[in-house]
This record gives C-alpha cells, structure tokens and sequence, in this order.
C-alpha cells in the first residue's frame, strides 16, 4: 500500500486537535508550541475554527488565527503586523500575516506583542 498524503485543505476540522493530527510532525509542533504560548499570555481566549483554520476568540471576537501551508506555519494576528516590521525582519510577512518555518519559529516575547496591539487593536 502506498502512504497517501493527508492535505490540510478540503475537508473541515472540527477542531483544533483535528486540524493539528493532520499536519507533518515538525509544524504540528511547531504550531503546538505556538498555540501553548498564546494560551499562556491569554488564558482566557477559547479555541475555535474560523476560516477552517484554528484561531483564539475572546470576548466574542477572534484574536489571532494560525495555520499551516505546504512549506511553512502561519500566524495571523490581523493589521497590527505592519507595526512590527523591524521586529519581524527575517520571516515572510503580508497584510496580517507572518509565516515561519518550524526550524525558526516566533520567540514568544514578540507573539506577547503582536497579541497585546491586537487586544489593544479590538478594543477600540
């Protein structure tokens, strides 16, 4: 039999664990990693799907999203990302989004950032 390869797109994940089982090892711990960092700085936030990708919703509003493409991981802390571009020299970044490999994934210290100037970003 011949392994087949299990795409992240198509179907929908329920859940979050459903999303993460279908990915490589490296992003899933890679993602993994990043999700524990975001519930350690918002351990209020609760985990959703939206936009078939996991993401953390607080106080009815998604706060950050994160994913993974075929060769690298996702962060998806909306607009404010235009603000730390100096902070995010050496990864990909576009509009609201910052792609990394799991080899360099995003120090927690700028994660905290990114997430308070989008709380900061929500509430106002």
């Amino acid at each position: 039999m011949s392994a087949r390869k299990v795409s992240t797109r198509g179907s929908r994940p329920a859940t979050v664990a459903a999303f993460l089982a279908r990915l490589s090892k490296d992003k899933r711990a890679a993602l993994e990693r990043l999700r524990r960092t975001i519930r350690s700085i918002v351990p209020r936030a609760e985990e959703c799907i939206s936009y078939r990708i996991p993401a953390f919703r607080l106080d009815g509003k998604v706060l950050v999203w994160f994913g993974a493409g075929a060769n690298h991981c996702s962060f998806y802390p909306g607009a404010v990302v235009q603000a730390f571009k100096r902070d995010l020299a050496g990864y990909s970044v576009s509009k609201g989004t910052i792609r990394f490999t799991p080899d360099k994934p995003l120090p927690a210290a700028l994660v905290r950032r990114l997430i308070r100037a989008r709380r900061a970003r929500l509430a106002s």
